[in-house]
Order: structure tokens, then sequence, then C-alpha cells
């Protein structure tokens, strides 16, 4: 669960941060994040749908070697 986490934080600023609105309305981004985040962790299954799409890459999270 802790990993399922770790993407929905991930997800939430990528998609939050490629909003076109982000730069003009910084407060707004904020309250984006948050509210895809929760959603996100409250249903998994959705979150794992966009792992390993175009919006957040498999391997985003691996570590480096």
């Amino acid at each position: 669960m802790a990993a399922l986490k770790v993407f929905a934080k991930a997800i939430s600023y990528r998609l939050a941060d490629e909003w076109d609105g982000a730069s003009e309305f910084p407060e707004d981004t904020i309250l984006l994040r948050k509210i895809l985040e929760k959603l996100l962790t409250e249903k998994p299954e959705d979150c794992k749908k966009l792992i390993g799409t175009g919006i957040i890459e498999e391997d985003y999270l691996e570590e480096l070697s």
C-alpha cells in the first residue's frame, strides 16, 4: 500500500504540473494535487491503471543504478 501512495503522489504532481493553468494559478495547482492524490489513493485500481501509460511511466520510481 505504501508504494501505491508514492505512485498516487507522483501521478498527482505530474497531472497538476501539466495543467495549463499551473504557472498562473499556483494555489489551484496545489489544491488539484491534493484532490488527485486523495482520489487515487482511495481508488487503488484506478491509480494502477495509470501506471505504465504516458501519464506515469512504469519505471518512473525505479532507483537508478
